[in-house]
């Protein structure tokens, strides 16, 4: 049975964290050059364009490893006094996480590849969903280490 997460599962949960906050702290240069090339009828790669691209693809890369992890190692228990629906609720935003974050590179690669601006909706909301998924992922952890 597995009694903790790994070393390397740590790193790249906190790895993940960075670059998802590095990509909501510079949303608006990505933004910005979007909605200008959607006006203009030509997307073009600027520097924002070009890092929110490689933050994106490297947040995917450590999100296929940590699943790959997953997959070998597996997770530890939940704790003795979770209560059982929030063993399943847990579950599902665990899920949740992945789907979402592995999501954004499809909207984003088809909202730029082909300028299409309901896949560049779909990726702003998927965006709103990641940061409810943050505030109760917080949650959880506050209440898993003070609680149970």
């Amino acid at each position: 049975m597995v009694k903790g997460y790994s070393a390397l599962q740590i790193k790249l949960h906190w790895a993940v964290v960075a670059l998802v906050a590095l990509q909501l702290i510079f949303h608006e240069g990505m933004s910005d050059a979007y909605s200008a090339g959607i006006k203009a009828g030509a997307l073009t790669f600027s520097l924002p364009v070009i890092l929110h691209f490689i933050c994106g693809s490297t947040i995917t890369a450590l999100v296929l490893w940590r699943l790959m992890i997953r997959q070998e190692r597996g997770v530890p228990p939940a704790p003795e006094g979770e209560p059982n629906i929030f063993k399943k609720l847990g579950k599902i935003a665990h899920i949740a996480f992945y789907v979402v974050l592995l999501s954004f590179p499809v909207t984003g690669a088809v909202a730029w590849g082909s300028a299409n601006v309901d896949a560049a909706f779909v990726h702003e909301t998927l965006k709103k969903i990641l940061l409810v998924l943050i505030a109760l992922h917080i949650a959880a952890a506050l209440v898993h280490q003070f609680v149970w």
